[in-house]
């Protein structure tokens, strides 16, 4: 065996280890045993696999400590499936190692395989709550980015002063996610079979209104110029369309490019057509409040 073929091999057996105690911590923290079960198994299968390259490399390298502690964080902050789904973009660059192995150690299709029985069983086991609730959570951050972002550009024009902007942004929008709130709430009472309850869809969608309701008009409640605020409020919008977007493209293996966009030209679709109709109001209206 060359050297640089040791190399990688050694690389690839500490890749395992790590995953193997990544594996081990999540299995820990499971409620569910038949998720438990499956993540002790593959957590096995991993360190068989960090056994089967150490019989060639004659090594042990030790896992890459501070992997484990980021995908364990990832797990707590943003859930199991989407840090395993993160771990696993990592897995498909290894497959392909995997294949190039096989040509020098034909066992080593084995463990390609065996890589590709634990995505498609890790896809198959998660039953997680936030992912059940995703299409509340999308209503909720949708409806705030597209009609709050509108009616704050329309409100800087009109009346451009930006503690009233800020006032009136509040009041709309807190009133505007109780009224998505309620209505998510009898929409998904009518849905059955979803695996969803009304109470905690009605929760995600009212939570995710408010939320973006803060990162929105806080800017005005910051700054005193209302352009300086519109122009903080837009680049809010644009941050959370793009974490959530990434979000659900690496949880629900959807394409990220076509959702960033779709969403962020609805938002400041309707911020610019807003932005123009508080124009023409400041101008041929009067309606105004600022200097």
């Amino acid at each position: 065996m060359d050297a640089s073929l040791k190399n990688e091999l050694i690389q690839a057996q500490r890749n395992e280890i790590t995953e193997y105690h990544v594996y081990r911590r999540l299995a820990r923290r499971q409620r569910d045993p038949h998720n438990r079960r499956i993540l002790e198994r593959i957590a096995e299968d991993e360190k068989r696999h960090y056994e089967f390259w150490g019989r060639h490399t004659n090594q042990s390298p030790p896992p890459r400590q501070f992997a484990v502690w980021k995908y364990t964080v990832l797990a707590r902050l943003f859930g199991l499936t989407f840090a395993i789904k993160f771990m696993e973009k990592g897995e498909e660059k290894a497959q392909a190692k995997y294949d190039r192995f096989a040509r020098s150690l034909p066992e080593a299709g084995d463990i390609s395989r065996d890589e590709n029985e634990h995505e498609h069983e890790l896809m198959n086991m998660i039953d997680e709550e936030r992912l059940r609730y995703v299409g509340s959570i999308v209503l909720g951050l949708n409806d705030a980015l597209v009609e709050l972002t509108g009616a704050l550009a329309g409100f800087t024009l009109a009346l451009r002063d930006s503690s009233l902007i800020a006032v009136i942004g509040l009041i709309t929008g807190v009133a505007a996610a109780l009224s998505m709130g309620a209505s998510e709430y009898l929409s998904t009472k009518t849905e059955a079979g979803e695996g969803r309850t009304p109470g905690k869809a009605a929760v995600y969608t009212t939570i995710a209104y408010i939320f973006t309701v803060g990162i929105l008009v806080g800017p005005y409640l910051l700054l005193s110029n209302p352009l300086l605020a519109l122009c903080l409020t837009v680049l809010g919008a644009l941050a959370i369309i793009l974490a959530f977007t990434y979000y659900v493209s690496i949880a629900r293996d959807l394409p990220f490019g076509k959702r960033f966009l779709e969403m962020a030209g609805l938002s400041l679709g309707v911020a610019a057509v807003s932005f123009g109709i508080g124009f023409l109001l400041q101008r041929f209206v009067g309606v105004e409040t600022g200097g």
